[in-house]
């Protein structure tokens, strides 16, 4: 009996496939609990037109996630740090810092996928990617600085 797969199923087949099973197979198991449909010109059609509309779908997404993320590469973030004699910095730079960095330029992006492998603990210009969905990824520059204090003088009495 040929059936298509409504669900990928481990050891019979992924999603959308024409399979040619037993037919108690498909009686018994696949047709009641709504894994695969009969295999008419029906649904055929029908399924084919499902994975076209959804293709169509998926090609629209990515092209937003991808103006999304050309607009987030085109951030450049200045980190002011911290620093004591040498320049070495008290602290790093991490992901919820960039994360928040982002936020306040209007950019929602969940900290996990921001791709630093370890803190940043050093003045300079870093390149960090940012993973997005659909695997679109976008790179953030980040400018760490030194922190300009203000310099005041001790009132004296």
């Amino acid at each position: 009996m040929k059936v298509i797969l409504q669900e990928t199923m481990e050891g019979v087949g992924h999603l959308g496939d024409l399979l040619d099973v037993k037919d108690g197979y498909a009686r018994n198991f696949l047709l009641p609990r709504k894994k695969a449909v009969l295999a008419d010109s029906r649904s055929i059609k029908a399924f084919e037109h499902i994975k076209r509309v959804a293709g169509e779908r998926a090609k629209k997404e990515k092209l937003e996630i991808e103006t999304h993320a050309k607009s987030i590469s085109a951030v450049s973030l200045t980190v002011q740090a911290q620093v004591g004699k040498d320049d070495k910095m008290f602290g790093s730079v991490t992901t919820k810092d960039i994360a928040e960095r982002l936020a306040e330029q209007g950019f929602t992006v969940d900290r996990r996928k921001i791709q630093l492998d370890h803190p940043i603990k050093e003045l300079g210009t870093f390149t960090v990617p940012i993973k997005l969905p659909r695997d679109v990824t976008a790179t953030v520059v980040i400018h760490v600085v030194k922190k300009q204090e203000a310099e005041t003088a001790p009132a004296e009495a």
